[in-house]
C-alpha cells in the first residue's frame, strides 16, 4: 500500500503523486505515467505491483495545474468527456518538466540507488517516448504508442532504451500511424517495438473493457524483464 507525496516542480510550487515503496533498503525507480484518467484505481494498483517487484514506484499527477487530484474511471461517458477534454488541454511540455521533477524526486529518495525508468500508459505512454528521446529518464516503456506518429520529428532520436506495446486493433494508434512508428524505429538499437496484431487499446487495463489478460501478461513480462535489464543491470530482484 503506498502513500500521497508532494513533489517540488522545476517552476515553483508542487504536486502530489503516488509512491509505493517496496521491501528492502535500496533500489531503483520508476515513474509511472498516467492514462488520461488521471492517478486511477489503476495506476496506483501498477505501482503497487512494481513496487512488490523491488521497485520504489511514484505516480505523478500531471493534471495539477488543470485540476488537481483527478481520479477517473471509463465507465461512465461523463467521466471519458472529463477526461478527455483534460488531456487535450494539458501542456505537454509542462507535463515532461513535472516529470522530470518526479524522476529528480526519485533519484534522490531515501534508499534510491539513483536509476531511473518511466512507464505510461495511453497519453503516459506518449509521454515515456519523449522522457526517453530527451533521455530525462535512464529507460522508457510505453503501452499503446497513442499520439506518437506525430512527435517523431519533433522528437528527434531516441537516446535512452525504449519499449513500446501496440496493439494491431487500437483505434487510436491506427495501421497508419503503427507504419510511421516502425518506419522511424526500426533501426533504432535502442527501440524495441512489440507488436499484439488482435488486442485492442487498454488492453493491459485491469478491469477495462477491452483487458485481455494473457496479451497483458506478455506485455507486462517483457517490461519487467526490460527494465529488469536496464535498471538492475538484468538481475531481477
Amino acid at each position: 500500500m503506498g502513500e500521497t507525496v508532494r513533489i517540488t516542480a522545476h517552476d515553483g510550487g508542487d504536486f502530489s503523486g503516488y509512491l509505493a515503496r517496496p521491501p528492502g533498503d535500496r533500489a531503483p525507480g520508476i515513474v509511472l505515467i498516467q492514462e488520461i484518467f488521471g492517478v486511477s484505481a489503476f495506476m496506483r494498483a501498477t505501482a503497487d505491483r512494481y513496487a512488490s517487484l523491488g521497485f520504489a514506484v511514484l505516480s505523478p499527477d500531471l493534471y495539477w495545474r488543470q485540476k488537481p487530484g483527478v481520479e477517473l474511471s471509463d465507465r461512465t461517458e461523463a467521466e471519458w468527456n472529463e477526461a478527455r477534454a483534460l488531456g487535450k488541454s494539458m501542456d505537454e511540455g509542462l507535463a515532461l518538466e513535472d516529470l522530470r521533477s518526479a524522476v529528480d524526486r526519485l533519484r534522490s529518495a531515501p534508499g534510491a540507488d539513483g536509476r531511473v525508468g518511466c512507464v505510461g500508459y495511453c497519453m503516459g505512454g506518449r509521454l515515456a517516448f519523449l522522457m526517453a528521446a530527451r533521455q530525462s529518464s535512464d529507460c522508457a516503456v510505453g503501452y499503446y504508442a497513442v499520439g506518437i506518429e506525430t512527435r517523431l520529428a519533433q522528437a528527434g532520436p531516441i537516446r535512452a532504451p525504449l519499449m513500446l506495446h501496440i496493439a494491431g486493433r487500437d483505434a487510436w494508434c491506427p495501421v497508419s500511424a503503427q507504419r510511421k512508428i516502425h518506419e522511424a524505429l526500426d533501426g533504432n538499437a535502442l527501440a524495441t517495438l512489440h507488436d499484439y496484431p488482435e488486442a485492442d487499446h487498454a488492453f493491459a487495463r485491469a478491469g477495462g473493457k477491452n483487458h485481455d489478460p494473457a496479451t497483458a501478461e506478455l506485455a507486462d513480462l517483457r517490461s519487467l524483464a526490460f527494465l529488469d535489464r536496464h535498471l538492475r543491470g538484468g538481475k531481477p530482484r
